[in-house]
This record gives structure tokens, sequence and C-alpha cells, in this order.
């Protein structure tokens, strides 16, 4: 897949996927730093003691944080858009965190362009199916279909004009 991109070739790319990102550390100082940004400080995530007596056997990154790096996976692994635009997150259609992440792991993303649709002129809605991997784990940390929606100016992109 290139690097780069035009708006009007994402149409075509539809049913691909469009890359995978390198795989980004998830240490204790990271869950440590989330934790103090988001107010959750609950045990199984900061108290590699406690944790250590859980089913998990030690600290697991909390379910949001491994969301949270969904916006650096993409920028990494999705062609960008050579014309000017503005891409803004629009939400996900389903979104479930199948298996912890436990601290020190490796995870990264995977993404797999399930839908792009023309909303209204110079607005394209894109729809990923994404999977958040973790090194050496069968299991994803989470899946989930999430939305964007990339606004851009319609004389950027002439064959997108109707």
């Amino acid at each position: 897949m290139p690097r780069e991109i035009s708006i009007a070739d994402v149409m075509g790319l539809v049913g691909q996927e469009l890359g995978v990102s390198q795989w980004i550390d998830v240490p204790q100082s990271r869950i440590d730093a989330f934790a103090d940004a988001t107010d959750d400080h609950q045990f199984i995530h900061i108290d590699p003691v406690r944790a250590a007596e859980t089913p998990f056997g030690g600290t697991i990154a909390h379910g949001f944080l491994s969301l949270s790096l969904l916006s650096a996976m993409h920028a990494e692994a999705v062609p960008i858009m050579r014309e000017p635009n503005i891409g803004i997150n629009y939400g996900f259609n389903k979104l479930r965190f199948m298996a912890p992440v436990p601290s020190g792991s490796r995870v990264r993303g995977r993404f797999v362009l399930q839908e792009a649709r023309l909303r209204a002129p110079g607005i394209i809605m894109t729809t990923f199916n994404v999977t958040v991997e973790i090194d050496g784990v069968k299991k994803p940390a989470l899946m989930a279909t999430w939305l964007t929606v990339t606004q851009f100016d319609p004389k950027d992109v002439p064959a997108l004009v109707s």
C-alpha cells in the first residue's frame, strides 16, 4: 500500500487491509500515566502486588488506554490523503475488549477499510474494522468498527464532485 493516496482513490480500497502499525510498548509507566490522566486508579492497573493475586497475574492496561492508541496506530498504518483535509473521529459502531493487555506487552493495530462513502460534497465517511493485537497472544486486545470523517475542498478532488 502506498504511504500517500488521493482522496479519490479511497472508494476503490473498500475491503482491503490498508495497513498494520508498528508495535507500541505498554510499560507500567504508560499505564500509570493513563491512570493519572483519567483518574482511574483501580488496583488491577496500578498495584503490581495486589494485581498479582488476581487471575491476570499482574497489572493490566486500561481498555481505554488500548483504545486511545488507535489514533497513533492509524496515523502510522493507514495511507495519508495527499489533498488538504481534516480528519475527524466520528465514533464506533461496535467496540469489544477481547483480552487484557498485561503491563510490559506490545500492541499494534490492523486496519481494514470496510466502507467509504461520500456523505456530501467535500465529506467522506470511512468505516474501519480495527483489530488491536497483543504480541505473542492469539486473542486480540480489542476489535472495533471505527468511523471517521474526512472533510476536504471538493475543488481539490474533481473526480468526487457530482
